[in-house]
């Protein structure tokens, strides 16, 4: 058994853990409120601009956007949205298992790609896994800015537009609430079915000022950068919902861990005390 001053020390190193842990909760508590009302405040302007871009493809007008024209795929581009930071939970590594799954099927049908990394985490995983990384930017901080989005994305886009990916996919972790967090891989470019499947009238269309191509274009580039506004929101909510829980339960852990300690220790501490008592009785009867 320890001795009593390796118990006290090991309950010592135990309670300052206890006390950092409690800590980083409480404020990954605070941000995690900031991260959701940002989050819900996007979540209409996205949903919004998912229904117009739904009703564009519909639209009759002769002219059509590539975003909106399916190919072949023989080459895909992959965003994937991670957190910079750890120590919240199984966040990263259920989204980077669910990429990982999707890149080992675009290997075996012989499908190539292109990764942009959007957070610390994504970049290490995807430079481990030896991925083509084409953009990357990392050190967010707690919100998201689309200016830094925008410069990263923009390759993508234009790899698109020439022809060098065919699809484009955005991995990330969806925001359910504070105790359930989903990660999803969805088709961005071009648009999902689940985008072109909105209600429409047959013959229904926009009226264009001055013509449909500058419009289309310019209102198709939003839609692209607000779904990656939100998916990194999403995230962003994600991580200190994660952070906060995986907090609470090592503070909860530690304290167990405390409580149990401190009965080994007054077992220990008895021990020695019935055993000095003992060498007492036996060397007063010995005299």
């Amino acid at each position: 058994m320890p001795s009593g001053k390796e118990i006290r020390n090991k309950i010592k190193s135990v309670e300052n853990t206890r006390k950092i842990t409690k800590a980083m909760e409480m404020v990954a508590a605070s941000k995690m409120r900031k991260a959701q009302e940002r989050m819900r405040a996007a979540r209409p302007y996205g949903e919004k601009i998912r229904r117009v871009a739904g009703n564009l493809s519909h639209a009759l007008t002769e002219y059509k956007h590539p975003f909106l024209e399916k190919r072949e795929q023989k080459a895909i581009g992959i965003v994937l949205v991670t957190s910079d930071k750890g120590l919240c939970g199984g966040l990263n590594s259920n989204v980077l298992r669910l990429v990982l799954g999707k890149m080992k099927e675009l290997d075996s049908q012989k499908i190539g790609f292109q990764a942009t990394c959007i957070g610390n985490k994504g970049l290490g995983f995807m430079q481990r896994a030896g991925a083509k990384i084409v953009s990357h930017v990392i050190s967010l901080g707690d919100t998201p800015h689309l200016e830094k989005l925008i410069g990263p994305l923009k390759i993508q886009l234009d790899a698109y537009m020439k022809g060098e990916i065919d699809a484009l996919y955005i991995g990330y972790t969806r925001f359910i609430n504070t105790m359930k967090q989903e990660p999803v891989f969805e088709r961005l470019l071009p648009l999902a079915d689940d985008v072109v499947k909105t209600d429409h009238q047959p013959g229904w269309d926009y009226v264009y000022e001055p013509e449909a191509q500058p419009v289309i274009d310019d209102l198709l580039l939003r839609y692209v950068e607000a779904l990656i506004y939100q998916a990194v929101a999403e995230n962003m909510a994600s991580e200190q919902s994660a952070r906060m829980v995986a907090m609470k339960s090592a503070s909860d852990n530690a304290k167990n861990v405390i409580g149990e300690l401190k009965l080994v220790y007054n077992k220990a501490r008895q021990a020695a005390i019935t055993k000095e008592l003992s060498e007492i009785v036996s060397g007063a009867a010995a005299v």
